[in-house]
């Protein structure tokens, strides 16, 4: 296509900022249409769009050929599924589902309607983990046997939207350890197995969960610990917002996707790369944060215009859910939970 018309739904953080992605930092692709949200009308006039009444009435729009899901948690799966309905393409924001009956529901759709489906799992798109998957896929470390990965943020619930509090969006495994989950599955090229784990949450009134401990036995017998835990108390553990320790056989790494990423061989550590600081809470749209969020959506109209799946595929979105049901199911059984056994309930 030469210029994919793309609408968005969803008018909150993540709705305007793929708006603002695609208006300024993506060729070959036209922001169309805006649709839900009470910031709607706002968002259709600062980008110079059609705001519509409904999601149903974006997907039927002939101008429209791609679709950002950017909808709260729950309705994620069944925005997806309309869009898929209809004939367009899809980048759907994490998680893909929020029940595992969505999820099948997802993947049936998808095989059903043979459009392009991309899950917007942006990590894959900053520059340390970049350079820190290509390392590993270089052999520069040998074979990876342990990860420890760390996800801390001391603002707790406070600094996300009110309704991540709410039991239909689950919780913040779910809504940001997705991104953790996958990171540990693309940095190794391998399969989650097993998962055991603990989750909880100490807040009063809060419904969701807010801290997890996550053990993953992947193929090739690597193991992978996931610390995700967003009730630290101020300021919280230096530089752990989102942190890989990776051994190899012959090296390490420590992967921080906004600090340094940095390697040690032979013995000697060295900075080989280091993020520019970013503020989430204050200029989200700045463009060392859009940066990776621009690439990301690149590559979405990219495959659309190939005809063939992205690497961030239904599939990785849909592992990642997977893999976070399995971590509650865990904690209640108190037992450790087969990835196949889970993906194969139906």
């Amino acid at each position: 296509m030469d210029n994919i018309g793309i609408g968005v739904i969803g008018s909150g953080f993540m709705g305007r900022t793929h708006s603002e992605a695609f208006s300024k930092y993506v060729n070959g692709a036209s922001l169309r249409a805006v649709a839900c949200g009470s910031r709607a009308p706002a968002l259709a006039k600062e980008y110079g769009i059609d705001c519509v009444a409904s999601a149903e009435e974006l997907v039927a729009r002939k101008d429209v050929d791609a679709v950002v899901v950017a909808t709260p948690h729950y309705l994620h799966a069944s925005h997806a599924i309309l869009a898929m309905k209809a004939g367009k393409h899809v980048l759907i924001e994490k998680p893909v589902g929020a029940t595992l009956a969505e999820c099948h529901q997802l993947e049936k759709s998808l095989e059903e309607s043979g459009v392009i489906c991309q899950v917007a799992f942006t990590q894959r798109y900053r520059r340390a983990n970049e350079i820190a998957k290509d390392i590993i896929a270089s052999g520069r470390i040998g074979k990876v046997l342990q990860i420890l990965e760390m996800q801390h943020d001391w603002h707790g619930l406070s600094g996300l939207p009110k309704w991540q509090s709410d039991q239909h969006n689950l919780g913040t495994l779910f809504g940001h350890g997705c991104h953790s989950i996958d990171r540990i599955r693309w940095f190794t090229g391998e399969e989650i197995e097993t998962v055991f784990a603990h989750c909880r949450n100490s807040l009063t009134g809060v419904e969701v969960e807010t801290m997890s401990m996550v053990m993953m036995v992947l193929s090739g017998d690597i193991v992978a610990n996931f610390w995700c835990c967003w009730e630290s108390p101020k300021p919280g553990f230096p530089n752990s917002a989102f942190r890989a320790r990776i051994v190899g056989e012959y090296g390490l790494l420590d992967v921080d996707a906004y600090g340094k990423m940095q390697l040690c061989v032979d013995e000697k550590w060295e900075t080989l790369y280091e993020q520019p600081p970013l503020d989430f809470r204050g200029d989200y749209l700045a463009p060392v944060r859009m940066e990776s969020f621009g690439r990301q959506d690149q590559a979405f109209v990219d495959a659309i215009n190939e005809g063939k799946q992205p690497d961030a595929n239904l599939r990785c979105g849909l592992v990642a859910a997977y893999v976070a049901f399995a971590a509650e199911e865990s904690s209640r059984e108190r037992k450790a939970i087969s990835l196949k056994d889970l993906e194969g309930a139906r």
